[in-house]
This record gives C-alpha cells, structure tokens and sequence, in this order.
C-alpha cells in the first residue's frame, strides 16, 4: 500500500447555489445515489427535482451542491427506494433503521457505551460493514471494517457512516465531537479538498486517504461525557434527523433546551421558575415569555421531563409507585397517578405491567 495521503484544510470553495448557500458536496454522491434508483430498476428524477438539481448536470463531475439539496435528495430517495442505506449493502435498510439504532443507545450512561451500542446493533442490521469502539491509551477511535466489496459504493457508504455516527455523537453531548484525525482506505479523490469540510479535524494529523482502514480518531476523554438528551430529545430529532448527517453539528441555543437540560439534572424536577432563571442569567418573566416565544412552556418542559423520567423507572427498576413518584418531584402518590393517567391513559401499575411484558 501507498503512503497514505495527508489532506489539509481547504481554502474556502466559492460555488454558491441560486439561494446563496455554499454548494461544498461533490456531484459524485449524488451519483451514488442516482445507482441506487438504477439497481432498482427506478428513475431518480423525482427526487432530483425535489433537491433542485438538474438531471443533465450530475454527469459533470466537477459539480457541487448545497447541504440543503443534499438533505433534500436523501430525504426523498431513502423514502422512495424505503432504503437508508441508499444502497450502499446487500439488503435494504428500512425506513427507521437508524432512529431504531439511536433508540438503543439514547439510554446509555455515558457517551463511550452509546457509541458502543450503535456499533454493536449496526451489526444487526447489515453484515457488509463492522463497526467497532477501540480505545489505546489516550485515544478513541471508531473503526470500520469491510467485510465485503463495497463496489461504486465504497466512498459514499463510508463517508455517510461515519458522518452519521459523528453527527448522533455530538448531538447526544450537545456540542461537536472534536476530531484528531479521519482516515479513508482509498486514494484521494477528484474532490478531497471537501474532506476537511466533511470532517473538521482539531489536532495536525488531518484527513488521511490510502489508510489500512475507514476511522474516526478523538481524544478517549470524551467517552466519560455523560448525554445531554433524553427520550423525548430523541423523538423530536427523528423527526428531522438527516442533517446530523449532512451538515456540521451546531450546539442548540433555544432555550427550551437548556431548560430542558437543567431540569434533566435536577434528580427530583424541584426546580422552579426563579432557580432556573436565576441559572440561566434571566428573570422570571423572561424566562416564561421566551418559553412562550418558542411554542412551550416551563410547566410543559417539566411535564416532559417528569413523564420520561417515570416511565424508566417504571419499566426498569421494581421501586414502590410511591418512590417512583418522589422521584420524578411529586407530593403525593395520588398527584403522581393522575398525571400519570393524563399522560398514558393507563395508572403507573398497569404501565409496568404491559412494559414488562414485552421484550427488551
């Protein structure tokens, strides 16, 4: 093998898109995924349409897009060829797959054993492809191993997964995971200048090609980090999750959220609105009118919290109702019961009954 190839951090690329976002992505992943269509016997240009990109164009490989039409183009074909994978492995990947496998890891008490689930339940998913978590001394790496040929679909597949699990990261800590060095198993390609783009790494090592294998390398400190989201953060992200993926990560600054992420930590929801706004440099009444500004409310957000919070003790420990109810910041059994029903429709013993009786 080669000397592997060190890509540094490009200039900044002036292809703009009609709407004056920066088109960065290479013509060649829409290729990808303009096969998949043609594996499957289907014509891609609905979806094309629906990205604002003109079919005559994708033959031109010096072409880029915007995150925007890129977002738009999966968004339509994973929906159409019902695919997440758009075709990277040897059987499809069901719309939901991906969200099923942040479901399984969104529980975890740290952000080392949620990498490691994702990589362990990938597996079950699709055999073309390893992911594992290593860790030597004071770096973590994420690794993936072919265990297949891949064909025309090596780059994108690997790119897109590593962008996936990169982006689910630094959502699940709530700020981006820094890197120190992402390394592909192929030669640089026509458009490697976007590579720093794609994968902004901190340290001097930069993006790697012709290496042993596709990884992502970060400081193994991150790993304690603890999650910054829930069940409920999860739901709402599922509902548009592609840009993980497809753009940079940026920190969350609504409000909501750090309200959310407060009252996350307060074991017992005892917060009211003078702490929390003593907390976040406001006053009382900024707090709730900002609340407002953003579609919710202080109540609402602990309500969210509260209901996550007993459904997990419910389903995962065998604590008396009456602990249950202490612990999610209720007076009384009796107040926790009836907020309960409003919330499920059931009582918390009906709620543990049926929980329990499916499987994990």
């Amino acid at each position: 093998m080669s000397t592997p190839a060190l890509v540094r951090p490009p200039q900044p690329l002036a292809a703009h898109a009609a709407d004056g976002h920066p088109a960065l992505t290479p013509m060649a992943f829409v290729q990808a995924i303009v096969q998949a269509y043609a594996d499957r016997g289907m014509p891609a240009d609905g979806a094309l349409n629906k990205a604002q990109i003109a079919p005559q164009s994708v033959a031109d490989d010096s072409a880029r897009i915007t995150a925007m039409q890129m977002e738009a183009l999966s968004d339509a074909a994973m929906r159409e060829l019902d695919d997440e994978a758009l075709g990277w492995f040897g059987r499809r990947l069901p719309w939901g797959s991906y969200g099923m496998l942040a479901r399984a890891s969104i529980s975890s008490g740290s952000l080392g054993l949620a990498l490691a689930r994702w990589c362990r339940h990938h597996g079950l998913l699709a055999d073309d492809i390893a992911l594992s978590l290593q860790t030597q001394g004071e770096t973590a790496e994420l690794v993936i191993t072919e265990q297949r040929s891949l064909g025309a679909m090596r780059e994108f597949c690997l790119v897109s997964v590593l962008r996936n699990i990169h982006g689910l990261a630094s959502w699940m800590i709530d700020a981006r995971l820094p890197l120190l060095q992402a390394q592909f198993p192929f030669a640089p390609p026509a458009h490697a200048d976007v590579y720093p783009v794609l994968f902004p790494v901190a340290g001097p090592a930069g993006v790697v090609f012709d290496a042993a294998q596709a990884s992502l390398r970060f400081d193994a400190r991150h790993l304690a980090l603890p999650l910054a989201r829930d069940e409920a953060a999860l739901q709402q992200m599922l509902q548009r999750a592609l840009p993980l993926t497809v753009r940079p990560y940026r920190r969350e600054r609504l409000l909501a959220q750090r309200v959310r992420r407060l009252l996350i930590a307060d074991a017992q929801c005892l917060h009211t609105a003078a702490t929390l706004a003593e907390l976040l440099h406001l006053s009382a009444r900024s707090l709730h009118r900002q609340l407002k500004e953003e579609g919710t409310s202080l109540q609402a957000l602990k309500d969210t919290v509260r209901r996550a919070r007993a459904l997990a003790l419910l389903h995962r420990t065998s604590q008396p109702i009456k602990r249950v109810a202490l612990a999610c910041g209720f007076v009384s059994e009796k107040s926790f019961m009836r907020a309960f029903r409003q919330w499920t429709g059931d009582t918390p013993a009906q709620y543990r009954r049926r929980s329990n009786a499916l499987p994990d």
